[in-house]
């Protein structure tokens, strides 16, 4: 009879559990039905979608293969039928490395993204919920973040690891973390003191539950706008990274590209070798910054226009 009960309760918790799950994926479909009326969003997927299919399919789409010092044409030749946007300094044909480039940025720009949006929503929720000294500690050690400048923190830890695609990795996110901490902090200060926070504690939820099941919830659209919004700082950086110097100069990227055209594109009027990955830069930010301000206002309606 005892074991009766007991698969009888099982069962019942694992149909909740399926009946959860299934809510959230109705939900989630909603929301990505609200979200796709924007002309906004769907413009910003347009942009995101097109660099990602460059990205994957580089080695069949790409005319030729960007390897440095192999030399495709003629040294800083202008764009043309057969080198769509012009060769570099070392005869490479630009649009392949614009194409194979764009592997690596968006690689280093969401994998940064999400490390830096995890970190920031963790001690976001964690400061915004326990408070205290707790909050204290966590907030001062935002600021000291904060106060000094990223870009120089980001040189510091990646000229102390050693130039490489893990260590630009780890000083982005280490130090791009601390907005999306605020941000998702201050959302949680208002939650806490909510009737159905109150409610949850009543049944003896531990904290760590209420801050997983009942906050995360809440404040997961502001999360997910931060992240995307974070991949636009963190392609910017990892460009600014190579563009001084202190990235990777073996692997082809668009911030490497300006690295060396930097150094001899104004020498010869190479106005395209310059032009091309600035541009891919633009678009792809503008294309996660537009789908992450339509984000912000579905889950935020008093910011629209």
């Amino acid at each position: 009879m005892a074991t009766t009960t007991i698969q009888t309760q099982a069962g019942k918790q694992e149909q909740e559990e399926l009946g959860g799950f299934r809510f959230q994926l109705r939900s989630f479909a909603r929301f990505l039905k609200v979200l796709l009326r924007s002309t906004k969003a769907k413009i910003g997927f347009g942009l995101i979608g097109g660099f990602v299919v460059l990205a994957i399919f580089a080695p069949y789409i790409a005319p030729y293969s960007p390897v440095p010092g192999v030399q495709f044409g003629p040294l800083y030749a202008q764009p043309s039928s057969q080198h769509l946007l012009g060769t570099d300094f070392q005869g490479v044909d630009v649009l392949s490395e614009v194409i194979w480039g764009a592997r690596v940025s968006l690689i280093i720009g969401l994998a940064a993204a999400a490390f830096a949006t995890g970190i920031g929503s963790v001690v976001g929720i964690t400061a915004g919920y326990r408070g205290g000294w707790i909050d204290e500690v966590l907030m001062r050690a935002s600021d000291i973040s904060l106060a000094i400048p990223s870009l120089a923190l980001m040189i510091l830890f990646v000229v102390y690891l050693t130039p490489s695609l893990g260590s630009i990795l780890f000083a982005i996110s280490i130090t791009t973390w601390p907005p999306i901490a605020r941000s998702v902090r201050s959302q949680v200060l208002s939650l806490r003191e909510r009737p159905f926070v109150d409610a949850a504690r009543m049944t003896g939820m531990g904290g760590g539950k209420i801050m997983a099941s009942v906050i995360l919830p809440n404040v997961i659209a502001l999360i997910v706008a931060n992240g995307i919004l974070q991949v636009t700082s963190s392609i910017v950086a990892e460009a600014a990274l190579d563009f001084i110097g202190i990235g990777v100069p073996s692997l082809v990227s668009w911030g490497t590209m300006l690295y060396w055209a930097q150094q001899y594109a104004f020498l010869h009027g190479a106005w395209w070798w310059i032009a091309a990955p600035g541009v891919c830069i633009a678009l792809l930010g503008l294309g996660f910054v537009m789908v992450g301000f339509s984000i912000e206002e579905i889950a935020n309606p008093r910011i629209r226009a």
